[in-house]
């Protein structure tokens, strides 16, 4: 056996981590449109890892590209940002208080 040769479990473990990076990192933004952008960026590079290791080839990458970004601006969009939770006294006053989900 070759020792730099790509086995299938080699591709698979890298698949699975790149795949989680990916996912980790998506939707990291306070906005939605912030959201939405990074999570585009994250899955189309993740998609373009993926593309290109599964296929071997540039055209496999793309596709991939293609598909992450499209993917990740999808869950980006859907994921909720940080919560502030504010109350206000009895002076007009906002402060922020424990959120309740």
């Amino acid at each position: 056996m070759v020792t730099g040769a790509w086995t299938p479990m080699k591709k698979f473990a890298t698949l699975t981590l790149i795949a989680g990076l990916g996912l980790g990192l998506a939707a990291c933004g306070e906005t939605r449109n912030e959201r939405t952008l990074s999570g585009a960026l994250i899955g189309a590079g993740t998609g373009a890892a993926i593309g290109g290791l599964a296929t071997g080839k540039a055209g496999g990458a793309l596709v991939g590209g293609v598909v992450g970004a499209g993917a990740g601006a999808v869950v980006g969009s859907n994921t909720r940002g940080p919560r502030r939770c504010y109350a206000t006294n009895r002076y007009g006053e906002r402060y922020r208080v424990p959120c309740r989900y």
